[in-house]
This record gives C-alpha cells, sequence and structure tokens, in this order.
C-alpha cells in the first residue's frame, strides 16, 4: 500500500515545460522528499521550506520561475505566503500552485477563487503536478 504523500510516477509523458527554479514549500518531509525527485527528475533546480516565512527569507535570496506551496502549515500558510507575495513579489502570484490534503475552509475555498492560483490536491500523480506546472507557465 503506497503512502498518501507519496507522489507517484505512473509513466505518463513529460510534458514539454523549460527548466525552472522551484520554491518547494511544505511542512511534511515525505511530500518534500517526492516533490523534489520528482521535479529533480524533470530537469527543475528545487529549493525547500518547512513554511511561508522560511521561503519569503529564500525569495529575497534567489530568483524563483514557480512557487508550489502547501496550504496549512506553521508560522505562515499559504494564504499568508500569496498575501506576502502580492506586496513583495507580484509577479511570482501568477506562478503559485497551492498543495492540500484537506477538504478546504469556506475561508480557503474563498480564498482560492479570488486569488485563481491552481490547485493540486495530495496524493497527486506525477502527471497532475506537471499538467499544473504547464497550465500555470502556459497562463502568461
Amino acid at each position: 500500500m503506497s503512502s498518501p504523500q507519496r507522489v507517484s510516477d505512473s509513466g505518463d509523458k513529460r510534458p514539454a515545460v523549460p527548466s525552472l527554479t522551484i520554491l518547494l514549500v511544505d511542512d511534511e518531509p515525505a511530500m518534500i522528499k517526492a516533490l523534489t525527485a520528482l521535479l529533480r527528475r524533470d530537469g527543475h533546480r528545487v529549493d525547500t521550506a518547512a513554511n511561508g516565512q522560511l521561503a519569503l527569507a529564500q525569495i529575497q535570496e534567489h530568483l524563483y520561475g514557480l512557487i508550489l506551496s502547501d496550504l496549512r502549515m506553521p508560522e505562515l500558510d499559504g494564504p499568508g505566503l500569496y498575501r506576502a507575495l502580492e506586496q513583495q513579489a507580484p509577479q511570482l502570484c501568477q506562478r503559485f500552485i497551492v498543495l492540500t490534503g484537506d477538504s478546504l475552509s469556506p475561508e480557503t475555498e474563498a480564498f482560492v477563487a479570488q486569488s485563481g492560483v491552481r490547485r493540486l490536491m495530495k496524493p497527486c500523480t506525477a502527471a497532475e503536478v506537471r499538467r499544473a506546472i504547464q497550465h500555470v507557465m502556459q497562463a502568461e
């Protein structure tokens, strides 16, 4: 039986997405490990942060082409990170994907609807991650 945190690679074709520098923000080590392995296998450079506060510090130091962020984390959650980016790095708001393993609260549903961010439900497959990245990169 596979772990619900594992991102399975079902052998789907990889979409043509240019190599990106991606910031992966999640407080679950198993999710970080699985997604980092997938993204690196697809040719992306991946940095990680365990919460939104740490992610903001990294954004000050590095340029990122995409952010994949969990919704629920300690210190600063996904919506809080997104709102901070609106002020500090608004260009990243168009390249922001949220990950969640929970059903969404009314507040979170409102955030997703208002912001227009792409959402991935955990557990997700490699194909779903790749499609989400391709969708966000083509939306510009």
